[in-house]
Formats: C-alpha cells, sequence, structure tokens
C-alpha cells in the first residue's frame, strides 16, 4: 500500500487524508507537531468556556467545501438555546444524508456507509451545525459604526455631516483620477473606498495588524480579502436591504464580505476538525500528535521520506513515504529539506515574515460599553468588533457567546470575550506573562470604556505563532519556492502556511482537494493548486479588515 505523509492536522492536512482515504488506495499519516488538532482553526476549551482563535465563519462559494462541512456536522434541525430568545432567523433541515469515511463512522438508518437521519437538535446532540446571524462593527472615536460601512443617516451623524460629505467627494475623486500603480495595499484601497474613508476605518487598523505601513504590504492580500468590493457597492447592498424584506435571498449574489449569515459548529471549529481526525484514525489513517517533521528526505527528485521527532521524548524516527503533503510553514519546510535546496530558495525562505497572535480571553459579569449620545451597553450581538482606536494596541474583540451559545460554560450569567492581538513571536506582548497581559488587556479595555475591570470574573492568555503568512519581506520572490518544489512531483504544498499565503479555511481546504484531484487524474502539473484563491468563486465570507 502506498503511504502519504501530512505534515499538519489543520484544515488542509486532515481534508486531503479524509479525500485519499475516500478516493485513493493511499494510506495518509498526519504528523501534528502540537497537541492540538485543527492549527488556527482549533478551538481553546478554558474550564468549559471555548475561545475560536481569530474567528471562523463557515461559509463559502465553493459547494464542494459547502457540502463537504455538512457531510461531517449536519445542519441544526432545532433551535439552539438562545435561537428563540434573540429572535434568529433560521432555515431549519428536517433530514441529513450521510454519506460516511467508512461504515464504522456510519450513523442513522440504514446500512452500508451512506445514513438518512433526522436533522439533529443542538440542545440534544453534540454533532451538529448551526446557523448564526454574522454582524461585525468597528469601534472608532467611541462609536461603534457598522461594518462593511453603510452611509446612513445615522453613520453621518457619528462620523460629522462634513466629514461624510468629504468622504464623498474623496470617493468620487479617486474614481475619475484612480492610481494607476496599484502594487502596494494603500494605493488598492484608496482606489476602492476613497484616501479619506481609507484613513478613517482602513489605515490604523491594517497597520496594527501587520506592524508595518500599508504602502509596504503587498496588494495581494487585498486582493484576496475584498474581490470586488467598494464603497459603492457596500452602499447599494445597504439601499436594497432598505426596501427588501426577503432575507432569504441568496449570499451568493453579495460580495463575500457582505454576508448576512453563516454555519458554525456546536463547540467550535476545532470540533469539525476534531471529528475529521477522529473518522480518519477510525477509517484506516494516523493522525499523530506531538510528532513534528524535522527533516524531508528526497531521492531521485522525489520526496522518498521525512524524519519525526517526538516532542514528548524527543526520539526521531524515519517514515518512507510515496507523497508527502506540506502544511508547515515555508520557512520551516526548505529548512527541512534534504538535500538542501538551492542557496536562491534558501534566501527566499529566511527572509519570509509571519505575524504571530495571541488572544486574552475574559470572563465577564457584563460589558459596560460608554458610546457618545447612546446608552451604556453592557451586551452586544456582534461576533466580532474592530477596535479602531490607536491609543490601544488591542485589535478586535470576539463576543463567544454570539457565535454559539454553547462556546460558555454559564452563557446567561457570563459573556465570554477574546481581546485579539497582532503582535511578533519572541517581542514585545509576546513574551509579557500571562498575568501581565490580561492585567494590561483589561487596563486597554477600561481605556477606551468598554469594560469594567472589576466584572472581570476569570481570564486565561492564548498564543498561536505564525498565525499569518504576511506578504512583505521576501514575498514578492516567493515564486522562486514555487518553482522548487514543483519540481518535485509528490511533494504537494497546501494550505495557509504551506503556500505562505493568506488562504481562508475553505482555500486551504480547496488546495487539499485540488492534490487530490490531481493523484486521482494522474496530473503532474500544479497550476490548478496556485489557482485556488485566485479567483472570486472560491472567496469566503470573510471580512477585508481581517
Amino acid at each position: 500500500m502506498k503511504i502519504a505523509v501530512i505534515a499538519g492536522a489543520g484544515p488542509a492536512g486532515l481534508t486531503a487524508a479524509y479525500e485519499l482515504l475516500k478516493r485513493t488506495d493511499i494510506r495518509p499519516i498526519v504528523f501534528e507537531k502540537t497537541e492540538t488538532i485543527g492549527g488556527i482553526a482549533q478551538t481553546f476549551n478554558y474550564k468549559g468556556n471555548h475561545i475560536d482563535i481569530g474567528g471562523h465563519r463557515f461559509f463559502s462559494k465553493s459547494d464542494r467545501v459547502m457540502k463537504w462541512w455538512f457531510n461531517i456536522l449536519p445542519i441544526q434541525g432545532k433551535p439552539a438555546a438562545d435561537s428563540l430568545e434573540k429572535g434568529h432567523d433560521i432555515d431549519y433541515a428536517t433530514e441529513a444524508i450521510i454519506d460516511a469515511l467508512c461504515e464504522a463512522c456510519a450513523v442513522g438508518e440504514g446500512e452500508g456507509k451512506i445514513r438518512q437521519r433526522p436533522a439533529p437538535d443542538p440542545e440534544k446532540e453534540e454533532d451538529v451545525m448551526l446557523q448564526r446571524p454574522r454582524l461585525s462593527r468597528i469601534f472608532h472615536h467611541r462609536h461603534l459604526f457598522p461594518y462593511p460601512i453603510a452611509i446612513t443617516m445615522r453613520v453621518a451623524w457619528k462620523l460629522g455631516l462634513l466629514n461624510t460629505f468629504l468622504i464623498g467627494l474623496s470617493y468620487i475623486k479617486v474614481r475619475l483620477s484612480p492610481l494607476r500603480d496599484e502594487t502596494y495595499l494603500d494605493a488598492f484601497y484608496i482606489n476602492r473606498f476613497g484616501k479619506r474613508l481609507y484613513k478613517t476605518f482602513f489605515e490604523s487598523y491594517t497597520e496594527k495588524v501587520w506592524g508595518v505601513p500599508c504602502s509596504q504590504i503587498r496588494a495581494d492580500w487585498g486582493a484576496q480579502r475584498v474581490k470586488g468590493l467598494s464603497l459603492r457597492r457596500a452602499v447599494t447592498h445597504a439601499i436594497k436591504d432598505l426596501f427588501s424584506s426577503d432575507f432569504k435571498k441568496s449570499q451568493q449574489e453579495r460580495e463575500t464580505s457582505l454576508i448576512t449569515r453563516f454555519y458554525y459548529p456546536k463547540f467550535g471549529p476545532g470540533q469539525m476538525w476534531e471529528t475529521v481526525a477522529r473518522h480518519v484514525a477510525a477509517c484506516g489513517g494516523e493522525v499523530r500528535r506531538s510528532q513534528a517533521v524535522v527533516r524531508v528526505h528526497c531521492e531521485d527528485g522525489r520526496v522518498s521520506g521525512v524524519t519525526v521527532r517526538d516532542g514528548k521524548t524527543g526520539n526521531e524516527e524515519r517514515v518512507a513515504c510515496d507523497y508527502f503533503f506540506s502544511t508547515m510553514p515555508v520557512k520551516e519546510l526548505v529548512a527541512a529539506m534534504d538535500p538542501v535546496p538551492p542557496q536562491g530558495v534558501r534566501s527566499v525562505a529566511q527572509e519570509l515574515q509571519y505575524r504571530d497572535f495571541l488572544t486574552v480571553g475574559l470572563l465577564l459579569k457584563k460589558l459596560h460599553i460608554v458610546e457618545r449620545g447612546e446608552n451604556i451597553r453592557t451586551s452586544v450581538p456582534d461576533n466580532w468588533i474592530y477596535i479602531q482606536e490607536g491609543d490601544v494596541k488591542v485589535g478586535r474583540v470576539q463576543v463567544f457567546n454570539n457565535w454559539s451559545p454553547y462556546m460558555v460554560a454559564d452563557r446567561k450569567n457570563t459573556l465570554w470575550i477574546g481581546l485579539e492581538y497582532f503582535v511578533n513571536e519572541n517581542h514585545g506582548l509576546w513574551v509579557l506573562p500571562d498575568k501581565d497581559l490580561i492585567r494590561f488587556g483589561i487596563g486597554e479595555m477600561e481605556k477606551i470604556k468598554f469594560l469594567r475591570g472589576k466584572d472581570v470574573l476569570d481570564a486565561c492568555v492564548l498564543r498561536m505563532p505564525k498565525a499569518y503568512p504576511a506578504y512583505i519581506g521576501s514575498y514578492d520572490r516567493l515564486s522562486e519556492i514555487y518553482a522548487y518544489a514543483d519540481g518535485i512531483p509528490n511533494l504537494y504544498l497546501i494550505g495557509r502556511n504551506g503556500m505562505h499565503r493568506y488562504n481562508n479555511q475553505d482555500h486551504s481546504m480547496l488546495t487539499a482537494m485540488t492534490a487530490v484531484d490531481n493523484i486521482v487524474a494522474g496530473i503532474t502539473t500544479k497550476a490548478n493548486l496556485w489557482a485556488v484563491n485566485a479567483e472570486a468563486e472560491y472567496h469566503e465570507g470573510e471580512e477585508v479588515k481581517r
């Protein structure tokens, strides 16, 4: 039997393993260097309160991905714990038809792998996909603004009527005379939103995320995040919604940053990938935790095997393989290759940069948001809120109660939020002790009048290295690494870090699916892998700011 070694148990790696088992006779062995399944799409459990690292909305314009998700976790057939009290508009399923990976994973009526069952009740069952309302806003100058921006009278009043007028003039100006060079992100944003709106709502936040000026960030990142979105389109959608009560209209008609609903596993994204890992293990594959690929051996121009190091014992083992799927950071992969790649490839890899991520989880009695001209808010309906204020370092605030009521141990009496910071590993906030980070985060939120320290019941800190491959450094020479990897026929770079591309979860899955498609069809070129996330129809419902 042929063996495929897969480095990394995130969405791309586990999708590859699942697809290989379902469609080929190749046996996958997944090596995950940490104890956690899901990569950045994991769910961290702190005393029954769950953290979704960065927020993962399950929505894709790829029907293939949507059906894949629902085959693992079927859509809810009954209300969730908060559906009725919050008045959620939900399309409940009536039944689910599941095509299991093998009979050992099959659940429901019938025989064989394909079974039929009633749609699950989230109050009684674990494996269920919820449908949730989408709401994100911007906190700017101590006001909450809708995101994506909709120019309504209320927004104009908060911005100031003169400022709103100047934003309109700025947009008209750039439409009449757009910037010709869109190499970098500042020009890309200005051409779509106008300079004044860009500086109001995008510039400082984006620089907070990446740690460098927008004039140094390649526009490729913006092109992946906001295909087709502009101020004109955002306003058009806002006007249409004013005159339409049909909120069941096809979301595929909207730009993906404008979707109004999404799907979400009962216990967060990690539940999806823990479930997939169990299916892979039950159906003939392997998923080994705390096992890092430290050397990739090539013979006769192909990957012949890998050396794996046990994170607990330090022992090393060589594992032969016929195929190698890499979701490990490109920088680490190139450093692990044996024999060593050409000097040019090594230099590009060494200079690739990443942005790291940490979350301060705060368990609260309530919020205490003081917004000018508004009553004090003790709760909000948002999934997350962008913190545009320049006098604090926090970038976003997630409200996990609104992702799923099951993310919070005591949802009726507590709010569980995550303060998100974009940092550099081993510098600044990253190296602060947890207790100091918690104190710092609480202080920042008190400063912008978002909460009161006396309402904090408990807290924790979660760090995620190499969360975001950066479009700076040697990124503009990344094609040299792609060309090198393409020259090794059984090596497949997939996923976000595996390709050093800001892929969403569905993009990462599609790269894995496409790689397996190629193996099944005997296709040796990898051009279609690099085309994933280059076409608008692949773009997931994620926001421009992230």
